[in-house]
């Protein structure tokens, strides 16, 4: 098995790094993102699994003809700016690797595995995370994912047809979603709950709710040097103590909130600016305290910005209410990765595929160890020995669930 793993993650590891900084740039649709797919469909056909792309663009690995109660596992190949090795790409390489083993082992499943690639998880071209899976659940409208668009103004309906997918067959697809009996899915923790614990493999609990706003803050461009501080309506102002509000309102909440992404109009270092566009990202434990946290940063912006002169804009662009994986199929995945002595369950701050499939059908999720916590960055790390005690628990897992032969 490690040989297994080792060998498909040197193959995938070098796809759409940037030899510079260290960190990954695996966008939807681009030419590192056709030649992960590449190489997952390459590897699958090596192992006999028949591969299919479904109407969202979503890769399908199967062992075993299709059919309802299949047992599906996998995650994504996409990439934030700058990420890191392991999120989304372990679950990917271990779910192989764990199909590996289990016809190591002479394992013949009572029911169809499937390794999935889902598309756009991170949304860091089109803006929507897990955009794949939420395609399939129905839980974005068709004709809004194809009128996304990238920074360039590129949407996702012309970007997936130069793919090969075509845009006007996105959407819902209650047929293939009605064949996954169960989804597990293996993943990086992203975090550090596992680093003081002697277990190198964790089961989430939770997930908890997150979502992106964005922020249009519109005021006058001017000359720097020549506009009387009272005379202007700088979109920067407002634009900076939102930015405060962010970080204020999350530690009063017990939360997190970040703005890491901005554009600003027309960026010249003696301008004014006429316009600042700003993304929040925020997370916290429980769906109340979520809108409470938003509604307090949206305050902020909106009376910072009448008091400088500027026009507020405020869209939400996603949104995922918390996720609570079921209690029996948890129990039953932490006893089978744990055995005498159950996996540690965690909650979790990140988004996952997982946790948007958790609302139509059973679904889990296995963290591996982090050492450092560090994630969505090029020191992203997991000791080689924890990565394929993960496998070995996937293939536990998939052996439980897909039934002895």
């Amino acid at each position: 098995m490690s040989t297994t793993f080792d060998e498909l993650w040197s193959g995938l590891h070098p796809i759409g790094r940037n030899r510079a900084g260290g960190g990954y740039r695996r966008f939807s649709w681009t030419p590192a993102d056709a030649e992960a797919r590449a190489w997952f469909t390459a590897e699958a056909r090596a192992r006999g699994l028949r591969v299919e792309t479904d109407r969202n663009g979503n890769l399908w690995a199967w062992w075993g003809e299709p059919a309802p109660g299949a047992v599906v596992t996998g995650s994504h190949l996409d990439s934030v700016p700058d990420g890191g090795p392991f999120d989304g790409p372990l679950g990917v390489a271990g779910a192989l690797a764990a199909v590996d083993l289990l016809k190591e082992r002479g394992f013949t499943p009572s029911r169809p595995i499937a390794v999935t690639v889902f598309v756009e998880e991170e949304g860091a071209r089109f803006g929507v995370p897990c955009l794949g899976s939420r395609l399939l659940t129905g839980a974005i409208a068709p004709e809004r994912a194809r009128g996304l668009a990238d920074a360039d103004g590129v949407t996702w309906a012309s970007a997936a047809a130069r793919a090969g997918v075509d845009p006007e067959r996105i959407g819902a697809d209650p047929e293939r979603l009605a064949l996954i009996g169960t989804f597990v899915e293996l993943h990086i923790e992203q975090g550090r709950a596992l680093a003081g614990l002697d277990a190198p493999v964790g089961v989430a609990g939770a997930v908890w709710p997150h979502g992106r706003w964005r922020l249009d803050f519109t005021g006058q461009a001017d000359h720097a040097g020549t506009t009387r501080l009272a005379d202007r309506n700088d979109p920067m102002l407002p634009f900076a103590e939102t930015v405060l509000a962010a970080r204020s309102g999350a530690e009063a909440y017990d939360a997190v909130a970040t703005i890491g992404r901005v554009q600003v109009t027309p960026n010249g270092t003696n301008a004014i600016p006429s316009r600042v566009r700003a993304w929040l990202d925020a997370r916290a434990p429980e769906d109340v305290t979520l809108r409470a946290l938003v509604e307090h940063v949206n305050e902020v912006a909106r009376r910072s910005s009448v008091q400088h002169g500027v026009a507020l804009a405020s869209y939400q662009e996603s949104l995922t209410p918390i996720v609570k994986f079921q209690t029996d199929l948890r129990d039953r995945v932490a006893a089978i990765v744990g055995g005498a002595r159950p996996a540690p369950v965690l909650a979790t701050g990140a988004g996952h595929d997982a946790g948007v499939l958790a609302a139509a059908v059973p679904t889990a999720m296995l963290f591996v160890r982090n050492p450092t916590g560090v994630s969505h960055a090029p020191e992203e790390s997991a000791e080689r020995a924890d990565v394929h005690a993960g496998v070995v628990a996937l293939a536990d897992v998939l052996a439980d669930l897909a039934g002895t032969g």
